[in-house]
């Protein structure tokens, strides 16, 4: 049974990602202010934290080692430092595919000074909104693994969401290792939305 304590933290973050989603919409022209209101309640009421996805290749081994387990996404109304962190994995939209979408591990953000390995290639700094991604699997190669190191920086606002839970089978499933901020942000989202039985049964549809 959840907790008082974490039910009030789960309904604060609700809130927050309603009040903010209902204002990028309405400053987006998307509805009205008249209609802002009535979003934030819906949005408190009817909508939920998360979403199912499903993984697509061997990129991010060994967090998620298979293509087709099934993910649980926290989404994030806006990718800024205070809902995103270095070592998050998460979703994006592909900076080549529009309509595709990735799961990679956030490495850095703006400030940081990025090097390779190259000698070849001169330091640079990530300009204000830009971060840099990377797959886990370091078997790869910068090809295959189709990462920062192919595409560049990428904006933070191509940010969707961060993985929260991995299931591989109906009896091996557990939570993503993220930042521990962003670990602890998501501890009572999972205590109150995570259905082990639903990401199977969704998991079972969508192979």
């Amino acid at each position: 049974m959840v907790s008082l304590s974490t039910l009030c933290r789960y309904l604060r973050y609700k809130i927050e990602y309603s009040v903010e989603v209902s204002m990028k919409g309405y400053r987006r022209g998307q509805i009205s202010d008249i209609e802002v209101g009535d979003a934030i309640w819906k949005n408190i009421f009817q909508g939920k934290l998360t979403f199912m996805t499903w993984n697509k290749g061997e990129e991010m081994t060994p967090a998620i080692a298979a293509q087709g387990e099934t993910l649980l996404v926290r989404k994030l109304p806006a990718a800024n430092p205070t809902h995103v962190f270095i070592g998050d994995l998460v979703v994006l939209k592909d900076p080549e595919k529009s309509n595709n979408y990735l799961v990679r591990r956030l490495a850095a953000t703006e400030g940081y000074e990025m090097a390779s390995t190259d000698e070849k290639d001169e330091p640079f700094v990530l300009d204000k909104d830009e971060c840099w991604v990377l797959a886990d699997n370091d078997k790869l190669k910068p090809k295959e693994a189709y990462d920062s190191r192919l595409f560049g920086p990428v904006s933070m606002s191509s940010i969707i969401g961060r993985v929260i839970y991995c299931l591989r089978t109906a009896v091996d499933h557990g939570p993503i290792q993220n930042s521990p901020f962003g670990m602890q942000k998501d501890s009572p989202i999972l205590e109150v939305e995570l259905d082990v039985d639903e990401m199977a049964r969704k998991g079972k549809t969508e192979t």
